[in-house]
C-alpha cells in the first residue's frame, strides 16, 4: 500500500538523510490498540535525486479486524399521532350511543356519514395545503360555485358528463389562479384564497341571480344517484370520500411526492436548496384542494337536487377545524389523512351529539371551538413530551 506525498517533491535539492534503523510500529506496546490494529514497516523508497515517495508494508496477518460491541439499544415504542383523536372519537361514541338510543339509530348513522362527507372530502385536499405552510379560504366558495355552474349547465341541456367536466375545470381555475398569486407574485397564502373566495361566490350570484336551481326528471337520474344513491345500503357520498381518502393517503405516504409535501412544509427553503420544484409542488397542491372541494359540491348538489348561491357558506371553517382536530400543524409540515378524517367524523358526532341532547344549534360553534382548542392543547403537550 502506496501513500504519496507530493508536497516534498517541492524541494528535490534537500534529500532526507537515510537512518540506519527504519522506524517501525512493532516496537509500540502490544496492548496498544493502534498496534493491534496496524502494525507494520515504514520504508524509504528513493528516487534519483529525491525521495518520490513512502512505502509502508503491512503485514496482513497481522491486521486485527475491530469488533463492533454490542451495544444495547432501546427501541423506543412511540404511539401513532392520532391515537389520543381517535380515543377522544371512541369516547364520544360510547357516551352517545349509551345516553342516547336514538343515536344507535340506522338512519342517524347513515345521515351522520353521509355529512362528514362532504366536509371530509374538502378537508383532504385542504391538509395538502396546510403541510406545505399554506391555507386554502376558498374551499367553501368553490364548492358552491361548482354545484351552482354544473346545475346551470345541466339545466341548459348540457350532457352529465360535460357539465360534471367543465364545472371541474372551472374549480381547478381558481386552484390555479390561487398557485399562481402564491408562487409567482409572491402574495402571502390568505391574500389570493380569500380573494377568490369572494370571486367565487360573486360568480355563483351572478348565475343564479339569487335564486335557486333545481333538477327534476328521468334525464337528470344519473347525476341525482352520485349523491343520493347508495351501493349495498351505504351512501354515495360516503364511498366517494373513502375513495378520495385512499388517493390522499397513498399520494402523501407512499410516494416520493408525498415527501416533498412534508418537505417543503418542513422548510421550504432547504427543500429549494435541494433543487425540489417547489413552486409547481405548489401550484398542484392549490389545484388539488380546488378540485375535491368542487367534487364535494357536486356530490352534495346531486344529494339535494336543488342549489342556491349560498351554498358551501362558511364550510371552509369547519374544514380548517376538522385538519387542526386531526393534528395538522397550521406552520407545515404536520399532518396525516387519517387524522383529518378522524378529525372531520369528531366534528360531525359532535354536532349530531348536540343535537340529540337538545341543545341549541347556536350553541354548536362554542362547542367545536372548544374542541379546537382542547386538541391543539394535547397536541402541544404531546410533542412537549416527546421531546423531553
Amino acid at each position: 500500500m502506496f501513500c504519496s506525498y507530493p508536497e516534498l517533491n517541492r524541494y528535490p535539492s534537500t534529500p532526507i538523510p537515510h537512518r540506519s534503523s527504519t522506524p517501525s510500529l512493532q516496537s509500540a506496546p502490544a496492548s496498544s490498540p493502534t498496534t493491534s490494529f496496524l502494525r507494520g514497516n515504514l520504508v524509504e523508497s528513493r528516487g534519483k535525486s529525491s525521495i518520490t515517495r513512502f512505502q509502508f508494508e503491512m503485514n496482513s496477518e497481522t491486521v486485527v479486524t475491530p469488533r463492533p460491541e454490542k451495544a444495547s439499544q432501546r427501541r423506543s415504542f412511540r404511539l401513532p399521532r392520532e391515537i389520543g383523536i381517535l380515543g377522544a372519537l371512541l369516547l364520544m361514541l360510547l357516551v352517545l350511543t349509551i345516553c342516547i338510543p336514538q343515536f344507535r339509530d340506522i338512519q342517524n348513522l347513515t345521515n351522520i356519514t353521509r355529512n362528514f362527507s362532504f366536509v371530509g372530502i374538502v378537508a383532504m385536499g385542504m391538509t395538502c395545503v396546510i403541510l406545505t405552510g399554506g391555507i386554502d379560504l376558498s374551499v367553501g366558495s368553490v364548492w358552491g360555485m361548482t354545484a351552482v355552474i354544473v346545475a346551470y349547465l345541466l339545466t341548459h341541456g348540457w350532457p352529465v358528463p360535460l357539465a360534471i367536466l367543465g364545472s371541474l375545470l372551472a374549480a381547478a381555475g381558481i386552484g390555479l389562479l390561487n398557485g399562481l398569486c402564491i408562487t409567482q407574485l409572491k402574495m402571502s397564502p390568505f391574500v389570493p384564497t380569500l380573494a377568490t373566495l369572494a370571486i367565487a361566490r360573486s360568480f355563483a350570484l351572478i348565475v343564479t341571480h339569487g335564486r335557486p336551481i333545481s333538477i327534476f326528471g328521468d334525464e337528470y337520474q344519473s347525476f341525482l344517484w352520485i349523491g343520493g344513491g347508495d351501493i349495498f345500503g351505504i351512501p354515495n357520498p360516503f364511498i366517494i370520500f373513502c375513495i378520495v381518502g385512499v388517493f390522499f393517503w397513498i399520494l402523501l405516504s407512499r410516494t416520493v411526492w408525498g415527501r416533498y409535501v412534508y418537505a417543503v412544509g418542513g422548510n421550504e427553503r432547504t427543500a429549494r436548496l435541494t433543487g425540489l420544484r417547489v413552486d409547481r409542488l405548489k401550484i398542484i397542491v392549490y389545484i388539488l384542494s380546488a378540485l375535491v372541494a368542487g367534487i364535494a359540491g357536486l356530490t352534495q348538489y346531486s344529494y339535494l337536487s336543488s342549489v342556491t348561491a349560498d351554498l358551501g357558506t362558511g364550510e371552509e371553517l369547519a374544514v380548517i377545524a376538522a385538519t387542526v382536530i386531526g393534528g395538522a400543524n397550521l406552520a407545515g409540515g404536520e399532518g396525516t389523512i387519517l387524522g383529518t378524517i378522524i378529525g372531520a367524523i369528531i366534528l360531525e358526532v359532535l354536532r349530531n351529539g348536540l343535537l340529540l341532547f337538545g341543545i341549541d344549534p347556536y350553541w354548536q360553534g362554542v362547542f367545536v371551538g372548544a374542541v379546537i382548542i382542547l386538541a391543539v392543547s394535547i397536541d402541544y403537550f404531546r410533542k412537549l413530551l416527546r421531546h423531553d
